[in-house]
């Protein structure tokens, strides 16, 4: 099992959870309104009223084969509107 963290501006919300289904992930959080520091900028809910909006956070745990479907899909969104999406091992407890 993995577990896929994606971190990108909400606006891509949309995009990202359509790219999802469209790899037929079982599922996902979702984390709105995330908030941190990245190695270029800051992302604080102020940003919600500049209208730059924050960040959120999905995660999704699936299989390696469903992984690799999600980075066809979200590859363009990410390089295009920026974002970060990192995989890891999941052990269920």
């Amino acid at each position: 099992m993995k577990r896929l963290d994606l971190i990108f501006g909400e606006r891509e919300l949309d995009a990202i959870l359509t790219a999802l289904e469209a790899a037929e992930v079982p599922g996902y959080t979702v984390l709105k309104h995330a908030t941190g520091k990245g190695p270029q900028t800051v992302v604080s809910e102020d940003m919600e009223f500049t209208g730059l909006g924050a960040n959120a956070h999905v995660i999704v745990f699936c299989e390696l084969e469903t992984i690799d479907k999600v980075r066809e899909n979200i590859r363009s969104i990410l390089s295009y509107y920026g974002g970060v999406a990192y995989v890891s091992e999941a052990t269920e407890l």
